[in-house]
């Protein structure tokens, strides 16, 4: 069944809503506002229509489709890794300076909980729209494409794009990884992934890359996601029996190497003669560890810089690019 569109703006409106669900607008206004006044069965009508036609209710008081409400929404999984606070900072400000005030919303790794953060933030008719990964159920997919304003997708380099992406390829990140490790000899190897799409994507790009470089993989586990420096010294006393003599492991963030390198100093593994550790996301605590540790850099800041630009291209009229992909560079240090 097609969606009735009305107006210039294409969104559906309450009146559409009501047609559909045969009720009165008044009624869809109450599911909305007041649900006790309704029914259980209409309330459950109205909000089955409300979900398939992907009606998103204008909270803004005499909302126009010409007004502007000078704000962004920007939807991340965690503030509790650094992973994504350049990136953040970086497209606050940008947008800062342009007039424009971005609203910050956590997913916690959770489809749901997207889906949630979208609905509520696109109530308040932001401008544009921030989005970390390029993973997206497909009914958050509709309402992106129903919403018809910028949508700007980051850390993630996905082919097709719901609107603009600035990001990178995660599994190049792993086979880049794998890599540098095999370059230094190594023909034994295990990774501590965090369990989100991105970390595992770059599990299975470094795993592929091993098996072409003829190596094993002696361990592959997921972490729970976010990950942190308790989950890489559990990681690692789980991983610490198949231990050859020699191991390169790759670690889904900084945090966990930490973790791992830190556990490895209490059980007396020998790093990096006897393991060999590269995180991700060239964090602070990394850069000054003892040892200080491998890591894999991506330009986060500029990630952010690029995204608020072509956001702000897009609103002004403008066609940016719909895809950026920025580069990641290994930085060597004392744990290879």
């Amino acid at each position: 069944m097609s969606t009735r569109r009305t107006g210039s703006t294409g969104a559906v409106k309450i009146t559409d809503v009501a047609a559909a669900a045969g009720v009165a607008p008044m009624t869809v206004s109450r599911v909305l506002n007041t649900p006790e006044r309704v029914s259980v069965e209409t309330r459950e009508r109205v909000q089955a229509t409300i979900d398939r036609l992907g009606y998103v209710p204008n909270l803004i008081a005499g909302g126009l489709s010409s007004r502007r409400s000078r704000m962004i929404a920007a939807i991340v999984p965690t503030i509790a890794s650094p992973m994504f606070s350049d990136p953040v900072q970086a497209f606050t400000d940008t947008l800062d300076h342009a007039g424009y005030r971005v609203i910050l919303a956590l997913s916690n790794y959770n489809d749901a909980g997207e889906e949630a953060l979208i609905r509520a933030m696109l109530t308040r008719r932001p401008d544009g729209l921030l989005l970390t990964g390029a993973q997206h159920t497909p009914r958050v997919q509709r309402l992106l494409r129903d919403a018809h304003i910028p949508v700007v997708e980051i850390w993630d380099a996905t082919e097709q794009p719901v609107d603009m992406l600035v990001g990178f390829d995660h599994a190049e990140v792993g086979a880049a990884v794998a890599d540098f490790f095999a370059a230094q000899g190594h023909t034994h190897f295990a990774s501590l992934a965090a369990g989100d799409p991105r970390g595992l994507a770059r599990r299975a790009g470094f795993v592929s890359q091993v098996a072409r470089h003829g190596g094993t993989v002696i361990e592959a586990a997921a972490l729970r996601a976010p990950s942190g420096i308790a989950d890489g010294r559990h990681g690692l006393r789980e991983l610490a029996p198949a231990l050859g003599p020699r191991t390169a492991l790759l670690c889904s963030s900084d945090l966990v190497a930490f973790g791992a390198v830190t556990e490895a100093r209490q059980m007396g593994i020998a790093v990096p003669e006897r393991l060999a550790i590269c995180g991700f996301g060239d964090f602070d605590i990394g850069r000054n560890s003892e040892p200080p540790i491998t890591t894999v850099s991506v330009d986060g800041a500029a990630m952010g810089r690029i995204a608020a630009e072509n956001l702000l291209a897009r609103m002004a009229g403008g066609s940016p690019p719909s895809r950026i992909l920025v580069p990641f560079r290994i930085i060597p240090r004392a744990t290879t």
